[in-house]
């Protein structure tokens, strides 16, 4: 599985990638992740990526034609090309679980800043347009991270114990039961005695009491 992920501001993204769940992937071979600089396709001296928009209005507006020389330069057989935007489709767990279980895939994300992309690149380059929220944010590389995290996490060998995906929130349309560990009491807050009782079945009863439909 491979992501190419450009960008505008590649530090943000790649001090994520190199931590955690998202890096030992990476580090095992489970997935690819390169991040791209968008300036590297501009071709005026100030490396410009964005422009005032046509019709008058503020903001500045991501310019079409690095967009497409990246897209083409980076572009596979069966890429999709994603890009972030509040008018996208809101990223599910599901969705997640669609991406994962496809062989071979490489998505190409494009991150957003400023008031948005020209939007012939909407119309003409991109196949799948996602947000992460009814809310506005300075940049895309979060949504980008968090569907490049969500997807990453799903592939088998990435997780320790893959069977916390068995009974995670989502996996059945509701959310994960309370956990809690040691110590039993703290600041006079007690676990549940059933949690200590040792008896499975009143356990599991509990749990599924405990979660929560969405």
């Amino acid at each position: 599985m491979k992501f190419d992920i450009i960008t505008i501001f590649p530090n943000i993204v790649t001090e994520y990638i190199n931590t955690g769940i998202v890096s030992n992937a990476v580090k095992k071979g489970i997935v690819e992740i390169n991040v791209h600089d968008l300036r590297k396709w501009t071709t005026d001296n100030h490396k410009t990526v964005d422009d005032t928009p046509y019709g008058g209005g503020p903001g500045m507006i991501m310019k079409v034609e690095p967009v497409f020389k990246a897209i083409q330069e980076l572009k596979e057989d069966k890429t999709i090309v994603a890009i972030t935007t509040p008018k996208g489709e809101k990223i599910v767990q599901s969705k997640l679980k669609e991406f994962s279980i496809k062989e071979d895939l490489h998505m190409i994300i494009l991150c957003g800043r400023y008031e948005g992309f020209d939007q012939r690149i909407h119309d003409n380059l991109v196949d799948y347009e996602f947000s992460i929220g009814d809310y506005v944010l300075s940049g895309g590389e979060l949504p980008a991270l968090a569907l490049v995290d969500g997807i990453t996490r799903l592939l088998p060998g990435v997780l320790g114990n893959e069977k916390s995906l068995e009974e995670e929130s989502f996996n059945d349309d509701s959310l994960e039961y309370p956990q809690y560990t040691k110590p039993e009491e703290f600041n006079g807050w007690k676990v549940p005695d059933v949690l200590l009782s040792g008896n499975h079945k009143e356990i599991s009863m509990y749990r599924q009491q405990g979660k929560k439909s969405v």
